[in-house]
């Protein structure tokens, strides 16, 4: 059994942070839900780790910093700051070697053991304010131009 804290915790700490996908896909369940601001509806620990390679392509140390984690028995939020170096396209910007930051927050549920869904909401204006993107910019994991 792992609380909802601890797979947070390693969520962030070993997969976001060190792209640890083994412990990925021990900690985020089969038939894992996963929805960012950044981008379509992921499933599976697969489809979570693609979009987690297709970010640090685009932003190198990057990092999420759990700034406040609040748990019940099988859930969890937390808020969060992100941040990293600007290295490829993004938002259909290309590489400006800025560091950039936002912040969002992430709700988890979990069955005791792994990761079931999350839901993240970042402040994406302010990555497009930072980028210098067009307003109407969108992310596309694995797409050069951030458009549409």
């Amino acid at each position: 059994m792992a609380t909802p804290r601890e797979l947070v915790e390693r969520f962030y700490h070993e997969v976001w942070n060190k792209s640890d996908e083994a412990v990925a896909r021990e900690i985020l369940h089969a038939e894992f839900r996963f929805r960012a601001s950044l981008g379509p509806e992921r499933r599976g620990p697969d489809g979570f780790i693609a979009y987690m390679r297709s970010v640090h392509q685009a932003l190198a140390d990057y990092v999420c910093i759990i700034d406040d984690l609040i748990t019940t028995e099988d859930r969890a939020a937390a808020r969060m700051t992100f941040k990293g170096i600007h290295q490829a396209a993004f938002f259909g910007v290309e590489a400006t070697g800025r560091e950039i930051q936002w912040i969002g927050a992430a709700h988890f549920r979990t069955d005791g053991k792994r990761i079931t869904e999350l839901w993240v909401l970042g402040d994406v204006d302010s990555v497009k304010a930072q980028l210098g993107a067009d307003a109407s910019a969108t992310y596309s994991a694995g797409q050069k131009r951030g458009r549409g």
